[in-house]
């Protein structure tokens, strides 16, 4: 139950109250009629109109009940006290009153200390003023008799039958009243557990859609700028060369025909994927892998950025993501050095099988890098490796040019790292 709990009336409630007091106000006036007609207090019997004004006091304050809990329980119980002494003719409703209203304060006031103070002083003052009565009723009853009210006689049987009655009746009023009170708390913890869960599955859901949008806008950068690229490339040196070489323009034109479907298959595979059932963008939709990389070292050739190609290691299979991933980075890695190496730059990219994981690197030369520009294509590179689960270095070359390589760890990964060539390139790497 937390410390801070409070408890607060909605208008609903005091609406409630107004009507609960409202009945309870009728009904003490039939009670004090009937009870008036019934002779129940005999000769020693008040007034009837002192019956219709107890009706007033004992039922009126319930309407407020819930804002002044201790204030309302001291005057309904001061009231019922005082006219069971002076014997008006109403007993029944003032008996629910004082039991609401002890309820009430139990069930309602914020300060718990006081709250039991109040309840455990009514209850005292009750029962001393109830064995106070017994005793002078036990007397007058023996002197009547002429015997000593003696142990179980039907007189004290009938009192104990009292304490018994008042027990049970001011014991409930403070249980329930307790009970209420903690129910309510437990309810307040349990809205308070709902609003945070809501709040944190709204700070879930929007971070996952930004991670989408990451993702997409990731995936589409890899795609458009590589292949606008490679066209970019190809469309110049067409140019350069339509006039002396038809045949060598038209071949180039060719590939940025290829280029261009490429890319129109991978923006359409990646649309796919969006439009998929439940929105489901992660990498996996997609079939490239490090398998594929060959074919971006030939394109990379066509572009005019010569490319050599080596496995080291002995293949192991890996997972889909991480071999998406890990082949984005070499895309985005030759993309780089096709756009800033210079016209005679060259590229490496090497594909390392160990007992730990599996490495890529892509090493160009060209111009000297003097500090690195955080763009789109590292925070793309950067947050792939990330994903994957391994680390990446970008760094520039002293003699010219970049080093990019990324490692991800695979979980039972093996094989002796032994070199593997796979096409009839040299691999030249400083």
């Amino acid at each position: 139950m937390p410390a801070e709990f409070t408890r607060t009336a909605t208008p609903r409630d005091h609406r409630s109250d107004l009507l609960l007091a409202g009945v309870l106000f009728v009904g003490a006036i039939l009670s004090a009629a009937l009870s008036s007609i019934s002779q129940i207090y005999g000769d020693e019997q008040a007034e009837l109109w002192t019956a219709l004004l107890y009706a007033v006091v004992v039922t009126a304050p319930l309407a407020v009940r819930r804002r002044w809990p201790a204030t309302v329980s001291i005057v309904v119980s001061v009231a019922y006290f005082v006219a069971v002494t002076v014997r008006v003719p109403e007993i029944y409703v003032g008996n629910i009153a004082m039991f609401i209203a002890i309820y009430t304060v139990g069930a309602w006031m914020n300060d718990r200390r006081r709250a039991m103070i109040v309840r455990v002083a009514i209850i005292v003052g009750m029962f001393a003023w109830l064995l106070i009565t017994m005793y002078r009723e036990a007397i007058s009853e023996a002197a009547a008799a002429d015997v000593v009210a003696g142990a179980m006689s039907p007189y004290v049987a009938f009192m104990l039958i009292q304490i018994l009655l008042n027990m049970l009746y001011f014991g409930g009023a403070y249980y329930f009243g307790e009970r209420s009170w903690s129910a309510a708390a437990q309810r307040a913890v349990l809205e308070e557990r709902t609003r945070e869960l809501e709040r944190e599955r709204e700070v879930t859901a929007a971070q996952a859609v930004a991670l989408d949008r990451v993702r997409i806008a990731r995936e589409l950068h890899d795609v458009v700028a590589h292949h606008v690229s490679v066209m970019g490339v190809q469309a110049g040196a067409a140019r350069l060369v339509v006039d002396q070489d038809a045949a060598k323009a038209k071949s180039i034109l060719t590939g940025i025909e290829a280029s261009a479907r490429d890319a129109i298959g991978e923006l359409r595979q990646l649309l796919e994927t969006l439009r998929a059932p439940g929105g489901e963008t992660t990498e996996t939709a997609s079939t490239l892998g490090l398998a594929d990389i060959p074919e971006l070292v030939d394109a990379s050739d066509e572009a005019g950025l010569p490319t050599d190609y080596t496995v080291i290691g002995e293949p192991v299979p890996v997972p889909s993501v991480v071999a998406v991933n890990l082949y984005r980075i070499v895309q985005e890695a030759l993309t780089n050095a096709r756009r800033h190496a210079g016209p005679d730059a060259t590229a490496d990219v090497r594909v390392r099988y160990d007992d730990d994981g599996v490495e890529v690197e892509v090493v160009n030369t060209g111009r000297v890098v003097g500090q690195l520009r955080p763009g789109l294509g590292q925070l793309g590179m950067r947050e792939r490796a990330i994903a994957s689960g391994g680390t990446i270095e970008v760094s520039p070359r002293p003699r010219g040019g970049l080093r990019v390589r990324a490692r991800v760890p695979l979980p039972g990964a093996s094989g002796s790292p032994r070199p593997t060539s796979i096409p009839s390139k040299a691999s030249t790497v400083e």
